[in-house]
């Protein structure tokens, strides 16, 4: 059987010269590379303590879901503004050009929760750190935060200092 890291498509100079784009798409299309990949996640979960775990539309519900179903937890979707029907919160956050605005339901994480944040990447951190932010908020704790791949070369590790980071596949670049 391949390592994971196999499946992942590595596709250069995109979206721009210099920069190698990881394809999730190709991890998800085989069905011995997605169950790969939520049991490692899941793995990295072995001995947290936690109630819920959140993740971001889109790829932080395909992989969040299947680890909460698994260890039999809640799950917490986190969206982009306008899109959840009922009160919520929001937070808005720098992307590379521009800003963008998240939103979770106001009553979606209780005082005192115990929280896991699941997506596919951690690039330069905004999103995740805006997700820290409103899970705050809403009297949650943060206690892990995983991800599939991690973009080492642009640092998104800094924008979450003080929270247990981890990632199954590590790239040195960008």
């Amino acid at each position: 059987m391949k390592r994971l890291e196999e499946y992942v498509r590595s596709i250069p100079d995109f979206p721009e010269e210099g920069i190698v784009f990881r394809d999730v798409t190709t991890v998800l299309q085989d069905k011995d590379s997605l169950k790969m990949s939520i049991d490692q996640m899941q793995a990295l979960l072995d001995g947290i303590d936690f109630d819920v775990i959140v993740g971001p539309e889109s790829r932080g519900f395909i992989f969040g879901v299947p680890i909460a179903y698994n260890l039999n937890k809640a799950f917490v979707p986190v969206r982009k503004k306008g899109k959840l029907p009922c009160e919520t919160i929001e937070m808005e956050y720098s992307l590379e050009y521009g800003t963008a605005t998240i939103e979770m339901h106001k009553d979606a994480i209780q005082p005192g929760q115990k929280v896991v944040i699941v997506d596919d990447l951690i690039a330069t951190g905004g999103t995740i750190e805006a997700i820290t932010k409103l899970v705050e908020r809403l009297g949650g704790e943060v206690v892990k935060i995983i991800f599939l791949m991690e973009l080492q070369g642009l640092n998104g590790r800094e924008k979450l200092k003080g929270y247990d980071v981890d990632a199954v596949i590590k790239y040195e670049g960008k």
